[in-house]
């Protein structure tokens, strides 16, 4: 065997020990993608995609790497990682119909002896309250279909359900546009944890229910039992987090994560934008988000989206041929809630008006609810044509060169990414435009509109720009 090839060889010997002690789920999300480098002496060097990836292997798996390293190198093994900035897409789930309908059974809590003012949290005179978790039972994890693109929502999700509160899973942080599943993947991790430990107390509510509560509770004096109520949850899901506005409601909140974070209780948010997008939230709330994982949904890939059409119409206990779903999947890519929505919507068709399920069919149910000149932008399409306007290159572009002209066009890349692609965060940007963070694409975006409110010609760059990103799309 070659010298070359020989930590190749160590790190395949320690992958199959590795498989052999793990769940394959985890081992094809957080072994598969390592990639051995060099083996110096008894040092393996391996790359992995991110920091996080490196942190939770050391977190989760590091006794296990221990002792593999040990049996294929010997007891004085060591083990280096090299960080590899990569793209990868977001994990994403969809909010399907009842399949599969876990029980949700209601929670016996215990809590403080009110005064005799009545409120929405506590039955006057009792010492325990029973409430429901509001989770929905269609929202489990046995109804989400796995792809590539959700892999890692999905590992995150089942690691924080074996162990509520013991990862670093907390708080969970689930950002993404509309209809990508954010609250499914939410409620599916409240389902499992109701499951896996009944006695635990789980509660999904909304910000603005949140807000509402803590208003109704100020205005009638019942804060203290607001308080005490928030404070015995176990699994606080809360969904759209980013309408949780105002001083009051904000400060209420602050504290009842402080209290259930130090005391070891899982905390899992949604919002439709990522932390550092936040509007009017304090810094010491926004720093909290921050604390565990943030995880990003994001648009299906043509294979999620065909699998869940199949999974969808065998729920539903309906035929549809192949050539149909293929169309709709091929035809319908913006989320999950449109593509379930026009499933829906052709079933409807096909039994109301006495029709079979066709290409045809679909064909002209899909012209009512998508337009047939859909041309999105995307990141790649504005890289492009920022690279044709200045007749650089790609590479260029996305390099680490401070050259005036070229760090301006990449700043106006990331600008227009900002400004014309609804619901993409700035880490996303960022990662896709030469792998930088999120504060470089912010720095970026404000760079520019000081430009173009001050140079004329840099304006017109701009401006010449989105004349090209529009006839784009209008062809």
């Amino acid at each position: 065997m070659p010298v070359t090839d020989r930590h190749i060889a160590v790190w395949n010997n320690c992958l199959r020990i590795i498989e052999n002690n793990i769940d394959p789920r985890k081992f094809n999300t957080w072994f598969k993608p390592i990639k051995p480098v060099s083996l110096e002496g008894s040092t393996l060097t391996i790359e992995v995609p991110s920091d996080f990836f490196r942190e939770y292997l050391e977190d989760v798996f590091l006794d296990l790497i221990k002792r593999t390293l040990s049996r294929a190198i010997g007891a004085d093994a060591k083990l280096c990682y090299l960080i590899h900035t990569v793209r990868s897409e977001a994990p994403m789930v969809f909010p399907a119909a009842n399949g599969n309908t876990p029980v949700n059974p209601t929670t016996t809590i215990n809590t403080r002896i009110p005064s005799g003012n009545m409120n929405p949290f506590v039955v006057p005179g009792c010492q325990r309250v029973r409430i429901n978790s509001r989770l929905n039972p269609v929202y489990c994890f046995a109804n989400m279909v796995e792809g590539e693109c959700n892999k890692m929502g999905i590992t995150a999700g089942i690691s924080i359900s074996d162990a509520p509160g013991k990862t670093a899973f907390n708080p969970l942080f689930i950002f993404g546009g509309p209809g990508l599943g954010k609250t499914h993947l939410a409620q599916a991790i409240g389902i499992q944890i109701k499951e896996k430990y009944p006695e635990l107390v789980a509660l999904y509510v909304t910000g603005n229910e949140f807000k509402t509560q803590y208003m109704d509770a100020a205005q009638g004096n019942h804060l203290v039992d607001f308080m005490a109520y928030y404070m015995k949850i176990d699994v606080l899901i809360v969904d759209d987090i980013q309408d949780l506005l105002g001083q009051g409601s904000q400060n209420a909140f602050f504290n009842v994560f402080n209290h259930l974070h130090q005391s070891g209780k899982q905390l899992i948010f949604t919002s439709d934008r990522a932390p550092v997008d936040l509007q009017n939230f304090e810094a010491r709330m926004l720093s909290r988000f921050k604390w565990g994982l943030s995880v990003e949904l994001s648009r299906p890939d043509y294979e999620t989206r065909l699998e869940m059409l199949r999974s969808r119409a065998f729920r539903e206990g309906v035929a549809i041929g192949e050539d149909v779903l293929v169309f709709l999947a091929s035809r319908i890519k913006s989320n999950f809630r449109e593509l379930e929505g026009t499933l829906n919507s052709l079933l409807a068709h096909a039994t109301l008006c006495h029709r079979d399920l066709t290409v045809e069919l679909a064909e002209d149910i899909t012209g009512k609810i998508v337009s047939e000149n859909v041309s999105e932008i995307s990141i790649d399409t504005i890289v492009d044509t920022v690279c044709e306007y200045f007749n650089i290159t790609r590479e260029l572009l996305e390099s680490s060169t401070r050259k005036r002209q070229i760090a301006q066009a990449r700043q106006i890349a990331m600008y227009e990414c900002r400004a014309l692609i609804p619901n993409c965060s700035l880490s996303t940007i960022g990662s896709r435009i030469g792998g930088k963070d999120h504060a470089t694409v912010l720095y970026a975006c404000s760079t520019v509109q000081d430009l173009m409110s001050t140079d004329k010609v840099f304006r017109q760059w701009v401006t010449d720009i989105e004349n090209m990103l529009t006839v784009s799309v209008e062809n």
